[in-house]
């Protein structure tokens, strides 16, 4: 296995960002990595895609991709509350709320016979060297507590939990039975 090497979701990245969200049916039957951008209901695929793409060209997205070599496998999606407002467990969420974060980690994705090699980790590592990047502050993350239960990928998008204590985060309150909001601050 060759080392991975992380990059921001810009231009240039786009087209190894979009060969994997295609070889992955859209990402989840066709978000395209929207879903905490806009609400998704009563939209299409394409239309995610071309937003996606859109807001890519408009540096209104962000997100850290992880390579091995010119092949993306993965990423993590982070960004201001702005540019990520939708969240999981919102009324729960905005319940406990006392301030907004500067940042939010919002979703990761993995390529399908890819998970298990590290890439949600490293994605996770180059969000935060990114928001370093840009200023740091205080940073959120949504991630699901597994309790040692078999959990479906596709609920593990916000991340497990033990990626984000890996990386100092600290648990904040809970906002549904296996869903915390996690913190902690990047300098920047």
């Amino acid at each position: 296995m060759s080392a991975f090497t992380v990059r921001p979701l810009d231009v240039d990245t786009w087209p190894a960002f979009a060969r994997l969200v295609e070889a992955n049916n859209g990402v989840w039957g066709g978000c395209w990595c929207m879903g905490f951008h806009v609400r998704l209901k009563g939209r299409t695929a394409a239309q995610n895609r071309a937003e996606k793409e859109q807001r890519v060209r408009e540096a209104r997205t962000h997100a850290a991709l992880v390579f091995d070599g010119d092949d993306c496998l993965g990423w993590c999606q982070f960004g201001p509350p702005e540019e990520l407002p939708e969240v999981k467990s919102r009324r729960k969420y905005e319940q406990g709320l006392t301030r907004l974060p500067d940042w939010r980690i919002t979703c990761f994705f993995t390529g399908k016979g890819l998970r298990g090699r590290g890439v949600a980790d490293a994605a996770l590592g180059g969000a935060l060297a990114e928001i370093a990047r840009h200023g740091g502050g205080t940073v959120e993350g949504y991630p699901e507590e597994t309790d040692d239960r078999k959990v479906s990928g596709s609920f593990l998008h916000t991340g497990p939990m033990a990626a984000f204590e890996n990386h100092g985060f600290t648990r904040t309150r809970q906002i549904a039975p296996h869903r915390w909001v996690v913190t902690r601050t990047v300098d920047g």
